[in-house]
């Protein structure tokens, strides 16, 4: 598959393929009856937000930014509308639907300085420290991807697809950004060093008490593109796609 990936979260709260990045992936599927089949699929794409393109005063003044690389690996079903089959012009197209859990790695960095600094070691929001009571997120993170697409057969090996994906998380830090207030400057400064604690607010008026986050709510991203599925072996007689 060949398409493109985008997140939502603090750094881009409703803008649906705002800043879509180049994806890819590989899918395997095993067609169980017509209209249900098992698949499983390796993504890799990369997200990024910035508030620079937040139209919102406040969020300008943010001014925090972020990318990361996405490998996901997940499994699960697609459930077409209609019977499918390839070489059969009866069965030829249908929408489907696509329910999946898997596990992602994920990585924010933000560029600073001419370099780009990987922010989960920083501990931005403290931790690790005693400004913070929980460790530092873990960058291999479930997701429940759902999605919709459509498929239409050409002659009987080949398949064109078209599909799109949002993915649930349990994170709110794929962009690294989570707490709803800034973490005290010189405290965080002591305790996880001056490029933490500079890292950590970046804004413009250099306000220390301003809005870092949302805590209440989780991070997703999407893969949407489009693929061809060449079937392996021969086709049976029976309905079997």
């Amino acid at each position: 598959m060949v398409g493109g990936s985008y997140y939502i979260g603090d750094l881009n709260r409703f803008g649906h393929f705002q800043q879509t990045q180049l994806a890819g992936g590989l899918i395997y599927r095993y067609n169980i009856h017509p209209r249900l089949t098992l698949r499983g699929n390796f993504t890799y794409g990369s997200v990024q937000g910035s508030d620079a393109l937040a139209k919102d005063a406040l969020l300008k003044n943010r001014n925090l930014s972020f990318k990361s690389d996405i490998f996901e690996i997940a499994g699960g079903f697609e459930f077409s509308y209609f019977p499918f089959q390839l070489g059969n012009d009866r069965y030829k197209a249908t929408a489907y639907l696509i329910a999946e859990i898997g596990m992602f790695k994920m990585n924010p960095k933000t560029y600073f300085n001419g370099e780009w600094i990987e922010l989960q070691p920083m501990g931005t929001e403290g931790q690790g420290s005693d400004l913070n009571p929980k460790k530092k997120y873990p960058l291999y993170q479930l997701t429940v991807p759902l999605g919709f697409g459509a498929k239409f057969a050409f002659g009987k090996r080949v398949t064109l697809r078209v599909e799109y994906g949002i993915r649930k998380t349990f994170t709110d830090y794929l962009d690294d950004v989570k707490a709803d207030s800034y973490a005290d400057f010189t405290r965080l400064e002591d305790a996880n060093g001056p490029l933490a604690a500079t890292l950590s607010n970046k804004s413009l008026d250099g306000n220390v008490y301003g809005k870092r986050g949302t805590s209440a709510t989780k991070d997703w991203y999407a893969f949407f593109g489009a693929s061809f599925t060449l079937r392996l072996g021969m086709p049976k007689k029976c309905m079997t796609n």
